[in-house]
């Protein structure tokens, strides 16, 4: 899929290069934000940083300040959007997040998805907090779902949102 940049009030949604990596890299290794990606934090894959899905480089104020990657399924039967995201430390509770999530949602609405997911560690208040602002809601918890950076398993919270409840803001 050829991505277009989005851009919102505060925030550009840009298609990421590889010119992008070593700040990502660089967000990653931040401690508010590893304490949520665990290995992939310590070992970053870069290829699933990079793609093969789309990914965007969330971009304030001309810098580079996280990533949004995005899963479209397009098979008639099941479409919907997968998405992660992660954001620069100095840049969060401000908003940022939710107008970067509303911007990829809004396009992807655009392009006839009618149902998004996100993954957050169930114990990821913040994140529950932003995802639920833009209109996701809790569908349930996945045991022991993903290796936590302190090397033992942690729960995940499965939500989504359907187009209907998109909070646009």
């Amino acid at each position: 899929m050829d991505l277009s940049t989005l851009r919102g009030e505060r925030v550009t949604l840009r298609p990421l290069t590889e010119d992008d990596l070593e700040g990502l890299l660089a967000i990653l290794a931040e401690p508010a934000v590893a304490r949520w990606w665990g290995p992939q934090a310590q070992d970053p894959d870069r290829e699933e940083l990079l793609g093969p899905g789309p990914r965007f480089a969330i971009v304030v104020d001309g810098a580079l300040a996280g990533w949004l990657a995005c899963e479209e399924n397009t098979d008639p039967m099941y479409r919907s959007v997968g998405l992660d995201i992660f954001l620069t430390t100095p840049l969060q509770g401000r908003g940022l997040g939710r107008e970067a999530l509303r911007l990829a949602i809004a396009h992807y609405i655009a392009r006839g998805h009618h149902r998004f997911t996100i993954d957050p560690a169930a114990h990821n208040e913040r994140a529950i907090r932003t995802y639920a602002a833009v209109g996701f809601k809790p569908v349930g918890r996945m045991r022991d779902y993903e290796l936590g950076a302190d090397g033992t398993w942690h729960d995940g919270l499965l939500m989504d949102l359907l187009a209907a409840e998109f909070v646009a803001g």
